[in-house]
């Protein structure tokens, strides 16, 4: 649990301010009680001559600056619990002492349980993170929690507020606002819908159960299902600096891929010998296929590093990540071939928009669409998909064939359309 500290500035302690041991009374002499009790060992604490107890202005003062760090003491009533976000001391009660304290833990212990496989969805739709909890040994009566879910810090991205909840009352943060809620359909359940799932929505989440001051908490990992792909600028190779990776990956319907999606990616067959930009800010390849301009065939196949890299001054391709798709890509049938201008008002006449090539990648990868036509895509490039390899069309294997980017005002390719269910 982690605790917040307040500074208190008090008055500078001068010389005449300083202790006077011969004042300080034994311990059995004090007859005040309460309050009067704790100034008695501040008065007896200062020079002699300083007005005596109760009713000067400067025992007010002095009385006023003790109250200060006293307030600041653990277990004062009163105070704020600090665990994210403030709640009253009292949230289980009202009164502190009818046995829904902390005291009634002591024994008992709060477990919390999340699923230990990571959770595979796709990009808008909803899922649920599972997190029950319980106490061992059970309780007779049931308790008023408190629930916090929050997403954790990766790749450098800052810890973000998902929902916190105390009994029906609860409230979201930033992008999730309207879109998560508690379903708390069962005792002791308190798992989350996020609906209308977004790429960056990926990642781990943190379920924390908060009962007094004791808390337990479980992790949730959500994996969005998705395809990584390798970028290019249109200006060749190892034009874009870390930023320019992140925007041109936007454009395509993507995000950065992180190390773990290009990890599992080459597990499935992906090799590349570019260089890429990744979200982490580092920059890797995968290779299957050891071979001299990747490295020499001597090194044995996996994912190349080159480590960090500044982000704004050195340039490489980019490693975008495209979840599977809720609309349909297809090859638009057209009497004639196309410019990229005539190809996006094709498109539209047809009630669709150009894809961009994250959907063309989805859609090879999640679709099964395979068409040995190029096309044109959004960013002006030019691909066909290949899920089956036949004579004609390319490599023997599976992929996104690349044309790169052609004069736009060339009338040699069809068109690629996306319309959203």
């Amino acid at each position: 649990m982690r605790k917040r500290h307040r500074e208190v500035n008090l008055p500078e302690v001068t010389q005449q301010d300083a202790v006077c041991p011969a004042s300080i009374p034994s311990p059995g002499l004090s007859a005040q009680t309460g309050l009067q009790k704790i100034w008695g060992a501040v008065h007896c604490q200062v020079c002699p001559g300083a007005p005596a107890w109760p009713g000067s202005p400067w025992h007010e003062e002095m009385g006023l600056l003790l109250l200060v760090p006293l307030l600041l003491l653990p277990g004062s009533y009163g105070l704020p619990f600090y665990n994210g976000f403030y709640y009253s001391n009292s949230a289980n009660d009202q009164n502190p002492g009818n046995g829904h304290g902390k005291d009634l833990l002591n024994g008992v212990k709060l477990v919390v349980e999340t699923p230990e496989e990571t959770l595979f969805t796709y990009q808008g739709a909803s899922v649920i993170l599972p997190c029950r909890y319980h106490y061992e040994p059970a309780l007779g009566s049931p308790r008023r929690v408190r629930i916090k879910w929050w997403k954790l810090s990766e790749n450098g991205a800052p810890e973000k507020d998902v929902l916190v909840a105390i009994g029906v009352r609860h409230r979201s943060f930033g992008d999730y606002q309207g879109r998560v809620h508690l379903r708390q359909e069962k005792e002791h359940d308190v798992s989350l819908e996020i609906q209308d799932l977004r790429l960056e929505d990926y990642g781990r989440y943190r379920c924390e159960v908060i009962d007094g001051l004791e808390d337990e908490s479980g992790l949730v990992e959500l994996e969005l299902r998705g395809v990584v792909f390798p970028y290019q600028s249109p200006n060749g190779r190892y034009q874009l600096n870390f930023h320019e990776g992140q925007q041109v990956c936007a454009e395509q319907g993507a995000v950065v891929a992180s190390f773990e999606q290009l990890f599992r990616a080459w597990e499935e067959g992906l090799d590349w010998c570019n260089a890429g930009w990744l979200q982490d800010a580092t920059v890797q390849y995968p290779i299957m296929l050891p071979r001299q301009p990747c490295g020499g065939p001597g090194l044995a196949p996996g994912v190349r590093s080159y480590g960090p890299r500044h982000r704004r001054r050195h340039r490489y391709d980019v490693f975008c990540f495209a979840t599977a798709l809720k609309g349909r890509v297809y090859y638009l049938e057209h009497p004639e071939k196309l410019t990229l201008t005539e190809a996006k008002e094709a498109c539209q006449e047809d009630d669709a928009t150009i894809a961009k090539v994250g959907q063309l990648f989805a859609a090879w990868k999640f679709h099964g669409l395979d068409r040995c036509d190029a096309g044109w895509l959004a960013d002006g490039s030019v691909r066909y998909p290949v899920v089956h390899p036949h004579p004609n069309c390319g490599p023997p294997e599976p992929g996104v064939r690349s044309f790169g980017f052609p004069d736009p005002q060339s009338h040699l390719y069809g068109v690629y359309c996306y319309r959203q269910h």
